[in-house]
């Protein structure tokens, strides 16, 4: 019953242990249970260091004291870089130990005999992740046969084969070094079921954290534990568009019209069309798109809203180059019409006509006739530019001529501004009696050179 109590604590302990550290890579526990054979020859003459050292070590017959029941357990924590520490608890029966010394072939047969252990190693593994996952290890223990009990020291070979990630088979073999004379050095041997667990997969999506890229969120193994919300086979995090499916030359955004825009960079994604114009048609080419473009069918300028410029007046300047729209006029003049000379001569016989009160500015009523044909002439000429001269007889002195034919220039020209002539189209200057057309000797002479003239600014 003692020695049974001493198992129990050391599964208890063993048991308790594995509850001490957090699980915090993958799988980072082992738990190996199975059966132990005690082998108690080690060497012919019980040296551990002889030439017949380990000579018997597989005569199983003769030698291996083994319970045909579960009499091993162990749980072993994972640290890092193929190293971990692990606990094991075994009993067994023992009914032979070695051989008898006067008969060294004879096994020297005891009665049965209880067999307790418990014993801590840290192991190594050579191929961590392999199918085949050789180890070494090392550690200590304490171990008692029947009641008496003695420190150990532990050196192991093994190696697990693993079915697959989790499930696995153990075998290995630990020499026991005595501390105490009372108790021999001895073989132990073992073989069980391994089960790997303790991994933590916090968005339970079959991927353990360690290996998951996104551990908070479920995802897919082909993309490291990330989602791929769409099923467009592009994951989320590389998906611009991660709730449409969509292609992967477009980072997973959809292309409705299958124009090669993405619809979330489409202004027009029902309908094919051009990347120039983010994806709306233009049929006409003209580079406004259908939808703003009042002639769709015709190409014109976007400043005209895809309609080419009209040309009202057919003077061959189109509207929006033509300063005179409405009226036929030439090219050189911006598409208004030009001065002629036969215009020119015919303002001036207008202008001949206009009369003066004697020696005033003031304009007759008479004159009111001819001055409206010469606000025809001007606004048939509507951009045109003209001046306003006045000029006088030698009559009287210069400097009353000259300001006399200024007076009369600018009444003429303040009459035609009166009458809808923009201002800035006409100025005004009078010459006084500087520019004669005629001699000034004759009455006739003098009344030719008493004149306004209306003449094209230049």
């Amino acid at each position: 019953m003692k020695n049974l109590s001493r198992l129990l604590f050391a599964m208890l302990l063993v048991l308790g242990y594995s509850n001490v550290n957090a699980q915090d890579q993958n799988n980072p526990w082992q738990i190996t249970i199975g059966v132990n054979a005690v082998d108690g020859y080690p060497s012919g003459d019980g040296a551990p260091f002889s030439e017949t050292f380990g000579d018997e070590l597989f005569n199983a017959t003769d030698h291996w004291n083994i319970l045909p029941s579960l009499s091993t357990i162990s749980v072993s924590k994972y640290l890092s870089d193929g190293f971990s520490f692990g606990i094991a608890g075994s009993l067994n029966k023992i009914d032979k130990w070695g051989d008898i010394s006067k008969a060294p072939d004879v096994t020297n047969k005891v009665d049965d005999l209880s067999y307790y252990a418990i014993d801590g190693t840290i192991k190594y593994n050579f191929l961590e992740g392999k199918t085949i996952d050789p180890f070494v290890g090392v550690g200590g223990g304490y171990t008692w046969i029947d009641e008496i009990g003695a420190g150990t020291v532990n050196g192991t070979l093994g190696f697990n084969v693993w079915f697959s990630e989790n499930v696995g088979l153990t075998l290995q073999s630990s020499y026991k070094h005595a501390f105490e004379d009372y108790l021999d050095t001895h073989f132990q041997h073992s073989a069980g079921l391994s089960i790997k667990f303790g991994g933590t997969d916090t968005d339970g999506d079959g991927i353990y954290d360690k290996d998951d890229a996104c551990p908070d969120v479920a995802g897919l193994e082909a993309f490291n534990g990330c989602p791929d919300s769409d099923g467009d086979g592009i994951e989320d995090s590389k998906d611009d568009c991660p709730n449409e499916a969509g292609l992967a030359e477009l980072n997973g955004c959809p292309d409705t019209d299958g124009d090669g825009i993405a619809d979330n960079k489409d202004n027009c994604p029902t309908v094919a069309g051009l990347k120039a114009l983010a994806g709306c048609p233009d049929a006409d080419g003209d580079g406004v798109t259908d939808a703003d473009d009042k002639c769709p069918n015709t190409a014109g300028p976007a400043a005209n809203k895809g309609c080419p410029w009209p040309d009202t007046d057919g003077d061959g300047v189109l509207d929006k180059d033509d300063k005179c729209p409405d009226v036929k006029g030439t090219v050189a003049n911006n598409g208004c019409p030009e001065v002629t000379e036969t215009v020119q001569k015919q303002l001036n016989e207008y202008a001949k006509t206009i009369l003066f009160d004697t020696g005033k500015a003031s304009i007759k009523s008479q004159s009111e006739a001819v001055l409206g044909d010469i606000i025809n002439i001007l606004k048939e000429y509507s951009t045109a530019k003209f001046t306003v001269e006045g000029h006088t007889d030698s009559v009287g002195s210069e400097k009353l001529n000259q300001r006399l034919s200024d007076s009369r220039a600018n009444s003429v020209k303040e009459y035609l501004v009166s009458h809808g002539i923009d201002a800035f189209r006409l100025s005004a200057l009078g010459y006084g009696e500087s520019k004669p057309i005629d001699s000034n000797k004759t009455r006739a002479g003098r009344a030719n050179n008493r004149r306004v003239e209306i003449n094209l600014a230049k």
